[in-house]
């Protein structure tokens, strides 16, 4: 008994490192994109517009992609998806450099796109949830939160110094041998049975796909996740010039975004140890009540450094932070047999939101000069969503009902 137990953490400990260097890999990868425009418009002459565009594309199949990305793992199981699309994400990287028409990039960059979702969150935090204990979920997937900006951390400043030294194609080279790093990581989520960690915890069964989609509660978790994407691309994509509006040096900037990255870490593995004590749902609206005074105090404030880098603080321990009951509360629903495909419908909402966010703040801002009507709208969501999330019913999924023949097989 006392050798399952160990084998089981053991191997529960195992996956985890592996879904956090996966999206470590996946995200980071992701966040460093911003770094080649510059290059990429001086080589190809295409105008940051039409390359704007390209990513842009990039963003919605990434989100789109997550659902069907979920089915197949459903199907065939992870380590063969993953596996798959770490290919796919090496050959994009390598194409990028060869990628001179506008059609072209746009190609590339929408294939990686799709690639990125075997090391999204949805995927691997919706694997590993199917495989740890009911009461480690929360933390689990706020551990493997953390991976996306500990990414974020390191390959930034890797890839800028890269560029600096060697130029961007190679960078762009590296980046594509980074992500057939990820091949041997895909064998740590091989099917239970198949040479998976031993005493792997076998999927919550639920309700089915129909009926978890059919079920208000579940939407009302999307609705709050679409809040966050608002929140944090709006933030991501504005901040710099926020901070260059209020006439601050642009190293700030800077150190404001690894602020960011670094307490989203934090925020994300803290709201994991909370779930577990605490209501899941009454956590995610707390969680967006202090955004929205976040965002009220740093309006109020006078605008200095210290002042850009404390709202940092603030609001990257509130960003990754709502993963963990997020997750939770729908494996709480509509339980974890269905989870991977599940969160990936929640985080194509989310992408729908963070579209918004980034669209809007410039809207605003050549309409108006300033970002103060859309950090009005962030507090009004923000608002919004913690009462929402108080309406969310936090209990366990149903246990599936029998069907005729196992009942007159426990009869007998």
């Amino acid at each position: 008994m006392e050798t399952n137990l160990k084998a089981r953490s053991t191997g529960a400990i195992a996956l985890t490192a592996a879904a956090v260097a996966m999206l470590a890999i996946t995200m980071g990868s992701r966040s460093v994109v911003g770094l080649f425009l510059s290059p990429l418009n001086s080589a190809t002459g295409l105008g940051i517009a039409s390359i704007s565009f390209a990513v842009a594309v990039s963003q919605l199949t990434w989100g789109a992609a997550q659902p069907f990305c979920g089915m197949l793992t459903e199907r065939y199981g992870p380590a063969r998806v993953m596996a798959i699309g770490s290919l796919l994400a090496a050959a994009t990287g390598a194409l990028l450099p060869f990628a001179h028409t506008s059609g072209v990039l746009i190609a590339v960059l929408a294939a990686a796109g799709v690639a990125a979702t075997v090391g999204s969150p949805s995927l691997l935090v919706g694997t590993v949830s199917q495989r740890v204990a009911p009461e480690r979920r929360g933390l689990v997937a706020g551990i493997v939160g953390a991976g996306g900006p500990l990414g974020q951390l390191v390959l930034a400043p890797a890839t800028q110094a890269v560029i600096s030294l060697a130029g961007w194609m190679s960078a762009a080279f590296a980046l594509a041998a980074l992500s057939l790093a990820a091949l041997p990581l895909a064998l740590a989520f091989r099917r239970p049975g198949r040479g998976a960690a031993p005493g792997a915890a076998a999927a919550q069964p639920g309700a089915t796909l129909r009926e978890s989609l059919a079920n208000p509660h579940y939407w009302l978790i999307n609705a709050t996740f679409f809040v966050c994407g608002v929140h944090v691309f709006f933030l991501v994509t504005h901040l710099p010039g926020v901070i260059e509006l209020c006439g601050l040096p642009s190293s700030v900037s800077g150190a404001a975004l690894s602020a960011l990255a670094l307490f989203n870490i934090a925020g994300s593995i803290g709201a994991g140890f909370v779930i577990q004590r605490y209501s899941m749902k009454r956590t995610l609206s707390a969680l967006f009540a202090a955004r929205g005074i976040g965002i009220a105090l740093f309006l109020a404030a006078p605008k200095t450094e210290l002042t850009v880098l404390a709202f940092s603080v603030w609001m990257g321990l509130t960003y990754m932070a709502v993963l963990p009951p997020v997750t939770g509360l729908i494996g709480k629903l509509c339980g974890t047999e269905r989870l991977a495909t599940l969160l990936g419908i929640t985080f194509v909402v989310h992408q729908v939101g963070a579209f918004l966010g980034s669209w809007l703040g410039g809207v605003v801002l050549e309409a108006t000069g300033s970002y103060d009507r859309m950090w009005i709208l962030d507090i009004a969501l923000a608002t919004l969503a913690t009462a929402v999330s108080l309406t969310i019913r936090e209990r366990p999924a149903p246990a599936p009902r029998a069907g005729v023949g196992q009942r007159l097989a426990v009869q007998a």
